[in-house]
């Protein structure tokens, strides 16, 4: 199975997990999530490695520009509506998710 990378062409981790798969010569998909976001099943299945509340990205500009901090919302309905909103990258593969940039799950996967 090819590895996946869910991530936005701007975000640094996501660029340097590209380049972590890259340097060992294994083959990876990007998607960007504002271009295609993950369908609400395929999405279903990333839950199944990481609670819901861990893929929105509180830190990140969005959350803070929509002041979603003071607001109630379904974080579900909120994330595939806006997948800008995504804490990325979101690497898949036959091996399970990995949530962001992390050194130590990568190299399982290699």
């Amino acid at each position: 199975m090819i590895i996946q990378i869910f991530g936005r062409k701007n975000c640094n981790e996501t660029k340097k997990v590209q380049r972590f798969f890259k340097e060992r010569g294994v083959k990876t998909q990007f998607i960007d999530l504002l271009e295609k976001a993950p369908s609400k099943k395929e999405f279903e299945t990333f839950l199944k490695y990481y609670d819901l509340n861990d893929f929105l990205d509180i830190e990140g500009k969005e959350y803070k520009k929509r002041n979603l901090e003071y607001m109630i919302y379904d974080t579900m309905d909120l994330l595939l509506e806006s997948p800008i909103l995504f804490k990325t990258p979101i690497i898949r593969s036959d091996k399970g998710v990995i949530l962001g940039y992390n050194l130590e799950k990568l190299k399982n996967r290699v």
